[in-house]
């Protein structure tokens, strides 16, 4: 009766094992799917500020080229 014991409490073991694997390989995955898409939002975010950015300073040159130099002060 106690081989059948150890053999359930080992069974039971590796059942728990198996579980845990599973909730740590599902939790891993959450988080990396989670990791992409905030990377993916990042560098979507900064594409548009580049744009955003690229678009002032061609503004910024338009008007200088318009506007008459100003004197220097001295």
């Amino acid at each position: 009766m106690s081989s059948k014991k150890q053999e359930n409490s080992a069974n039971n073991a590796s059942n728990s094992s198996d579980e845990l694997t599973t909730v740590v390989e599902e939790l891993l995955n959450s988080l990396s799917n989670k990791f992409t898409t905030v990377s993916s939002e990042i560098f979507t975010k900064m594409d548009e500020m580049s744009r955003r950015l690229d678009n002032l300073e061609a503004a910024l040159r338009a008007n200088e080229e318009k506007a008459p130099a100003s004197p220097s002060k001295t």
